[in-house]
């Protein structure tokens, strides 16, 4: 077989500012839902006020996790390595197991 595979580092340049923003707009979102349940709150709307705050809890839900994914998605990036990356890295791994094995040996 060819050996001749390109080898790749995945990095991730999120960071907490990118989804700052939606984590802002969703808690917007569910103090207003849960202000308007207030104000349908009495003895005789109860249970409207509960099924307001749990529809718009599992309606915003997944447009949340969708918005998370995206972003993270659109952060991870592949770079390929260089030839003397590779060979330090994998010069790295040799030593890191070759003090693993001295370190289990004594």
């Amino acid at each position: 077989m060819d050996k001749n595979f390109q080898k790749y580092r995945m990095v991730c340049t999120l960071t907490f500012g990118d989804i700052y923003g939606q984590i802002i707009v969703w808690l917007i979102v569910i103090f207003l839902t849960l202000a308007s349940a207030l104000g349908l709150w009495s003895s005789t709307r109860q249970m409207y006020a509960l099924a307001m705050v749990g529809l718009v809890l599992v309606l915003s839900l997944p447009f949340l996790l969708f918005a998370f994914v995206t972003t993270l998605l659109n952060h991870i990036e592949f770079a390929p390595l260089e030839a003397s990356e590779t060979t330090r890295s994998s010069s790295r791994r040799t030593i890191k197991a070759s003090q693993k094995a001295a370190e289990a040996a004594s």
